[in-house]
């Protein structure tokens, strides 16, 4: 039996409709998983129900987190937010944790994961964080636009075995105040935090990157996937 695993849906404000990239299922499963698109959902009964037929959970990207989460106002009008969408993913996200069953967050399932457990956010990159690096760059998206380096004695660096890392890049906000569950395991070329773990949990990754856009010809990003999954066999 191939571990199931729920993927958190995007949500397309103008037409009022889910999405997905399909980079976020091929990756799974091409490393052995079966993804399923969840529901759009915020009732807890439903949550919990879908959370207990699952084996694992893929926080993808899109939406701004809203800053409520992590106690701030916004700055201005940046920020596109989707209220429901954070109150779903917080609750699979506790569920999650308390079974100890599997998470892996890609660009803003980095974000919502540490705003959840207690952490802060940088809104604006380019207005809170000023700097030379590309951090949201155009297409093609599988591209590397920076580098991060990768902390020793982390998880991911026992996996891909290299301090540096070539990374693509497509967000504007960031991780600002760390979790204090969560542990660094990568840093950009600017500071910016890039990957996280939370130590003692059966495998909780973060990262800022997009293996989904690259997991096909990068064999790194290939290796997040497998990982994650391995961790459900």
């Amino acid at each position: 039996m191939k571990p199931v695993i729920g993927v958190m849906p995007l949500w397309d404000d103008e037409k009022d409709s889910l999405w997905m990239l399909p980079g976020y299922l091929d990756g799974i499963t091409e490393a052995g998983g079966l993804p399923v698109i969840l529901p759009f959902t915020d009732k807890i009964d439903e949550i919990t129900q879908l959370a207990d037929m699952c084996d694992g959970f893929l926080f993808t990207g899109g939406h701004d987190v809203s800053t409520g989460l992590y106690g701030e106002e916004p700055i201005g009008d940046l920020i596109e937010s989707c209220l429901k969408r954070d109150v779903m993913e917080k609750v699979y996200l506790e569920i999650a944790i308390d079974d100890n069953k599997p998470i892996l967050g890609i660009c803003r399932g980095i974000q919502l994961i540490n705003a959840a457990l207690g952490g802060s956010l940088y809104q604006d990159i380019p207005l809170q964080y000023p700097t030379k690096i590309t951090h949201c760059q155009n297409a093609p998206y599988d591209v590397p636009v920076h580098t991060v380096s990768i902390i020793e004695k982390t998880p991911l660096f026992s996996l891909l075995n290299t301090t540096r890392l070539p990374v693509n890049s497509l967000h504007h906000q960031a991780i600002k105040q760390l979790s204090p569950v969560l542990k660094e395991m990568a840093i950009s070329e600017d500071g910016l935090i890039e990957a996280v773990y939370m130590p003692g949990h059966r495998f909780l990754w973060a990262v800022q990157w997009h293996p989904e856009y690259s997991h096909k010809t990068d064999s790194n990003s290939k290796a997040i996937f497998s990982e994650f999954v391995k961790s459900m066999i």
